[in-house]
């Protein structure tokens, strides 16, 4: 008999499947944004379900919050949708790339299953001399700090290349009395769950990915609620905020290249200070650059 675990796993991955094909081919673009949250929730749980709880509180928090956020924003800025016209090669062309795409993945990934995994070890080996405890933060700020290091410069990129686009002057509708409501008990405990969440990812699941998650889809929240003031990139303390993170992270390259432990190799003694202060200051660049990403300049033109 199947136990209940493998028929979870089972269901999950034909939700999955499933969402993936109704994102792609719904008729309408609403119906296709709210398939494409779902499905970035059943992510989530996934990720979660494979023991990866960092990527499945990011995966929640992106991929089935602000950006879920971020299209139906631009869905309601664009005009009526043209009736919809059914392309059975294109439907065909489609399902024939995506299983050439499915044979080459399945090709690469089959010879690691015999593969011994070696960087568990290695990372394990290492893990006292990295200045945390969570094997996971351990790599993004120490062992491959690099790699996050051009995540933010990648996310500071985004934000700057959104802001070429024209600002919409648009009015704001007036926001649901229940939505007001809940917003203000929401948000302090946003606050309180982002800084737990920074706080543990130096020994448990969490860092400040995560936690500059959170606060920016409370900032959201507040602002759609209409309990913030007006913000945007003209406001000083926003963009240093949104600097500070990249800023930091260089600074500390630089020394410990300077002092002649080479690019982001850290001194053993400081290592943990330095770890936390960078994931304070990457928390709020997160935050900030994510939050301007949703919200994006809407009054900066009668500023």
């Amino acid at each position: 008999m199947i136990n209940a675990d493998l028929l979870f796993d089972l269901t999950l991955i034909l939700l999955l499947l499933g969402l993936a094909v109704a994102a792609i081919h719904a008729p309408k673009l609403y119906t296709s944004i709210v398939m494409f949250i779902v499905f970035g929730l059943m992510l989530a749980l996934t990720w979660a379900r494979l023991g990866a709880t960092d990527l499945a509180l990011a995966e929640a928090g992106i991929g089935a919050g602000l950006i879920g956020v971020m299209l139906l924003s631009a869905l309601g800025r664009c005009p009526p949708e043209p009736p919809s016209r059914s392309r059975p090669l294109q439907h065909i062309a489609r399902l024939i790339l995506a299983v050439l795409v499915l044979l080459l993945l399945t090709r690469a990934a089959i010879p690691l299953l015999d593969a011994p995994p070696l960087l568990p070890q290695q990372v394990a080996q290492e893990l006292d001399n990295s200045g945390v405890s969570h094997p996971v933060t351990a790599v993004l700020l120490n062992f491959r700090a690099w790699d996050t290091l051009l995540e933010l410069v990648v996310l500071l990129l985004a934000l700057l290349g959104v802001r070429q686009l024209q600002p919409s002057t648009d009015p704001r509708p007036q926001a649901w009395p229940l939505l007001v409501a809940w917003s203000r008990v929401i948000a302090p405990l946003v606050v309180m769950v982002g800084g737990y969440l920074l706080w543990s990812g130096s020994h448990a699941p969490g860092g400040a990915f995560q936690a500059g998650v959170v606060l920016a889809a409370g900032v959201v929240t507040l602002h759609l609620s209409g309990l913030l003031p007006n913000i945007g990139w003209h406001q000083w303390p926003l963009r240093a905020l949104v600097l500070v993170g990249v800023a930091l992270f260089s600074l500390v390259a630089a020394t410990s290249a300077w002092l002649g432990a080479g690019w982001l190799v850290y001194p053993r003694a400081w290592s943990g200070g330095l770890i936390l202060s960078i994931e304070i200051a990457a928390t709020l660049s997160i935050a900030a650059a994510l939050t301007l990403l949703v919200i994006g300049d809407t009054e900066e033109l009668a500023a």
